[in-house]
């Protein structure tokens, strides 16, 4: 039994193979591209636009999935886009010391109390306007007012939603990430924010994890940073916020009940707390005590590099226009308004708190 299973465990390894090689090459591609762009521009003295090798990335997957689409070889390696954004996030963290995390942290805290509690809102209450069902709406609020994707898929096991309604949600966060992959860096650069209002600003108002961290890429490095450790501190409410729904619900008899007391629940919270969120401060604390030192932040730094790499290639290959399309329109129209109102809001947090605090 042991040698059959040693036999399968390469075979099993082989098939992410495809995948990872198609992230490493869309990836490589774009940052061809990027640089490509800037010789052409300084070969022929022209003003061409510097589009950074993120938009690139996404852009190609994007055209491959919506053309010639991916074919089954490819999906295990594709796949594991998510697993390299949490292993760059993590290794995000030799970038901060433990005091700038305490500094931004303490002002990111109150600013995503308010913007979660804005999100979920507005949310329920433009479910109800457009008839929404209550589970549908809930899986839109969450994954709005926490972390995209993951929330929902937390939500949807917590509150025992239908398959169609969390695809429908998962299909209306993706779509309208990647309105504000777009939208965002063209409004932050026409309102002169600095690097770090517009990464506080990204990290607040995108749902998706992904696209968090690309919308802060494309604005600069230290946006791209700041906006990764404000959306994590919203990830790091995923658990209380799925308690709550699942305490709601199943006192409705609409889903499992939650087990009474402290510690079943705090195990729940555990349960769905993301884990990558404490590599994240444990490097941190590494690179603040000093056992990193300049050369290995930098050389991490640098691996969170090839790791976004890889994630924002996936982003694009997860882009399926027809599928979105097949979800109807009211979840769209729901989330887009959410957007709008979420985002005006924070970004009036972002200036006042700016203004206040000096950040």
């Amino acid at each position: 039994m042991t040698t059959t299973s040693a036999k399968a465990a390469p075979g099993a390894l082989l098939r992410y193979v495809p995948g990872l090689l198609l992230l490493a090459g869309i990836g490589l591609l774009g940052k061809w591209a990027q640089l490509e762009l800037q010789a052409v521009g300084k070969a022929t003295h022209t003003a061409l636009p510097d589009i950074e090798y993120v938009l690139w990335a996404i852009v190609i997957g994007a055209v491959i999935s919506n053309t010639v689409g991916l074919h089954p070889v490819f999906r295990a390696g594709v796949g594991t886009y998510e697993l390299w954004l949490k292993i760059g996030i993590v290794l995000l963290g030799a970038r901060y010391v433990l005091g700038d995390l305490a500094k931004l942290g303490g002002v990111s805290i109150v600013l995503v109390f308010i913007d979660v509690a804005v999100a979920t809102g507005i949310v329920l209450l433009l479910g109800r306007v457009f008839k929404l069902g209550a589970k549908l709406s809930s899986l839109l609020a969450i994954g709005t007012a926490i972390c995209g994707v993951s929330a929902i898929i937390a939500g949807k096991g917590a509150i025992e939603a239908e398959e169609e309604d969390s695809g429908y949600a998962i299909a209306a966060i993706l779509a309208l990430g990647a309105v504000a992959l777009f939208s965002f860096p063209l409004i932050g650069h026409a309102l002169n924010l600095s690097e770090q209002e517009f990464g506080l600003w990204a990290g607040l108002a995108v749902d998706n994890t992904a696209e968090t961290t690309a919308t802060g890429a494309l604005y600069s490095a230290h946006a791209q940073d700041v906006a990764v450790l404000v959306k994590s501190t919203r990830n790091a409410l995923i658990g209380f916020v799925v308690l709550a729904y699942a305490l709601y619900f199943s006192a409705r008899g609409q889903a499992a009940k939650v087990a009474a007391g402290f510690l079943p629940r705090a195990g729940f919270v555990w349960r769905k707390f993301p884990k990558f969120v404490l590599g994240f401060l444990a490097v941190s604390a590494l690179a603040t005590v000093g056992v990193l030192g300049k050369a290995e932040v930098a050389s991490l730094g640098n691996l969170s590099k090839w790791a976004f790499l890889l994630t924002f290639a996936g982003v694009g290959l997860n882009f399926n226009l027809a599928r979105m399309r097949r979800s109807g329109w009211r979840p769209f129209v729901v989330g887009a308004l959410a957007l709008l109102v979420v985002a005006g809001t924070a970004l009036v947090e972002v200036l006042v708190a700016s203004r206040v605090v000096g950040l």
